[in-house]
This record gives C-alpha cells, structure tokens and sequence, in this order.
C-alpha cells in the first residue's frame, strides 16, 4: 500500500465524544474529511446537529447522537446504537469532558467527585464497551483527548497581568495526567487484540483569552503562538489510521513545544 493511502480513513468508523468544542469541532472535521463514516455523541444535541449538518453538506457521512457521560444507561445506548447502525467501530476519540466550576483545592469530596465522575469513571467504561468490540474486530484505535496541563505543574506566571485563575484547582490537570497513564494501561490491556491506544496532549487554544495572558502563554512555547482550529487535525487522521499501525501507548504533545522548555 502507497504511503499516504495508509492515511485513509474510508471504510472506517469513527465515534468522538463531544464533538462541537475547541477540539471536537476539528476532530470530527478530520476524520469525516479522511473518509470515515462520524459519530459524534454528547447533551447538547443542538450544537451537535449543526455540526453534523455542516459536514453532511461537504458530502460526508456525519451523524449527531446523544451522550450523557454522567449515566450509565446513557453509554451502553449510545454503544448499542453505533453498533446497530454501523455494524463496527473503529476509531473511538473520548474528547469530552466537563469543566469544572471549582477553585482552590479545599473541597468536599462530593464536588470532586462529580467532575471525576465524566473526566474519569466516564472514561474507564466507555472505553471498556468500545475496546471489547474492537477486540472482537482484532483491530481498533482508541485516542485519548488529554491536555499539556496533565504533564507539567500550573504556571501561574501565565495569568500575570491578568484576573484569571487567581486560586487554580488540582482537578483538571490531576484527570488529564491520570489520561495519560490511563492509556498506558488500556494500550498494555488491548494490544493482544491488535487495538491500539493513544493520547493526545494539546496545549493552549486561542478562543479570546487577555492579550496579556496570550502574551504569556506565547514566549512559553517554542512556536511562539497557541493552537488554532486545525492544529489537531494531522495528528487525529495518523493515530486513528494505519499510518499508525505500529504506535500504541504514546502520549503525543501538539503543544507548540510548551512541554519542551
């Protein structure tokens, strides 16, 4: 097979949770694009079909479906429904995730445990239903949507200049750096059954924030910039394609180079 044919993703289907947000929006582009046959899961059905119907109309095969992370009932039908629908699964991006309202660190354990409950026990089960169908299939790719801020510490220099994050909170870079050895794990677990699993770390996407934290975050990068609208998009097609047959258990920063300095 020619090289770059190994970058198709035609005959393939694909599941992304969420679908609409900073990433989904051009995870779902990239693999539609690609050829794949795109389910896209989450609440707000309304946004979802949007996107749906913005894809449909580029000639892609792209459907809206409902996701409640938080219920269980909710994950084994959205599972049972791409099933019935498509008869497989190949590419399963878990991109969603709930943002907390918290700040600081001291809490209940109750206010935890709702945003683990999505960012985390989500997570373990969604890829469990999917990962046992691929393993049926002998082949499959699971990525893993996790962020720079699970690799390193919070630097507060970035907010300097500005009112943001004035008491930050543990939880989100604690979920994204228990996602990266999550998919240490589930890759360990799966690649017997040829169903391979990575992670994706972005860094920074520019969506408004203050000129000066821009600023900030910028001269920390090698690049200079924070991520755009299609950043994301090479990296997607090469873990959820051949092109990638041999890569399991990565974590791949698309960064700027933030995770290099």
């Amino acid at each position: 097979m020619a090289v770059l044919d190994t970058f198709s993703l035609k005959g393939k289907v694909a599941l992304v949770t969420g679908g609409a947000g900073l990433y989904g929006r051009q995870i779902v582009a990239a693999l539609a694009e690609a050829g794949a046959t795109t389910f896209l899961a989450a609440r707000d059905q309304t946004k979802l079909e949007a996107v749906a119907a913005e894809e449909r109309a580029l000639g892609r095969d792209v459907t809206a479906l409902s996701l409640d992370l938080s219920s269980d009932a909710s994950i084994e039908a959205l599972h049972k429904t791409v099933i019935e629908r498509a008869g497989r699964v190949d590419v399963l991006v878990n991109n969603a995730v709930t943002r907390s309202a918290l700040s600081g660190w001291g809490h209940d354990l109750d206010a935890f445990d709702q945003s683990l409950r999505v960012n985390a026990s989500a997570l373990f089960k969604i890829t469990h239903l999917f990962g046992q169908t691929m393993r049926a299939q002998r082949s499959g790719s699971v990525i893993n949507i996790g962020s720079m801020m699970g690799m390193v510490g919070v630097e507060m220099a970035n907010y300097a200049g500005t009112d943001m994050t004035p008491d930050p909170s543990p939880i989100y870079h604690y979920e994204k750096g228990g996602m990266v050895n999550f998919t240490r794990w589930a890759a360990s677990i799966l690649g017997a059954d040829n169903v391979r699993v990575n992670c994706l770390s972005p860094g920074g996407f520019f969506n408004g924030q203050p000129e000066q934290f821009v600023k900030n975050y910028n001269a920390r990068t090698q690049l200079g910039r924070m991520a755009n609208d299609t950043d994301l998009k090479g990296a997607i097609v090469f873990l959820a394609s051949d092109a990638s047959a041999y890569v399991t258990g990565v974590n791949l920063p698309i960064d700027g180079g933030y995770t290099a300095k």
